[in-house]
């Protein structure tokens, strides 16, 4: 008897209404297509007075120095173009010309080609700091192309020429 009910237990597994193989995998294939890596770190060099002059990045604009990372700059915002160096590459980005314009013609949003970054400041809180710059508090917000933010900091926005 213990034989006819095992078997019958058996039979009635195998007849079950559950996926076979062929739809598992595809389900697999499917949620594996859509998961997305983890967000890259994003650490950006300061960029002194020599990568200045190596990639001319003379004029009018806004400059970026995160709080507790001394008085290098990160990310420079400049009327057509903003740029961040990271692993000693130079990134360019293109000024998003529809975005608030900050002082000395910077932007608020730059896009580039795998990144984009925003440059927020307190206008109302800057104070004078030399002959034609303001420095003002301000933050700094760095998105991978999948729009996930990879750094982010608060710090010195200094504009001028």
């Amino acid at each position: 008897m213990r034989l006819l009910v095992m078997s019958a237990l058996l039979v009635l597994g195998a007849c079950s209404d559950g996926p076979s193989e062929e739809e598992r995998q595809a389900d697999v294939a499917e949620v594996e297509a859509n998961q997305q890596p983890p967000a890259e770190e994003f650490e950006p060099d300061p960029i002194r007075y020599r990568e200045i002059e190596k990639y001319d990045l003379f004029g009018a604009g806004c400059s970026f120095a995160p709080d507790g990372g001394g008085l290098g700059a990160v990310a420079i915002a400049m009327a057509d173009e903003g740029y961040i160096i990271r692993n000693g590459d130079l990134l360019r980005f293109a000024a998003d010309t529809g975005s608030r314009e900050l002082p000395y013609l910077a932007r608020n949003k730059y896009t580039g080609l795998e990144y984009s970054f925003i440059l927020d400041l307190e206008e109302e809180g800057g104070e004078q700091s030399g002959y034609e710059t303001t420095d003002y508090r301000g933050s700094l917000v760095v998105r991978d192309a999948s729009d996930r933010v990879v750094y982010e900091a608060d710090g010195l926005v200094q504009c001028g020429a």
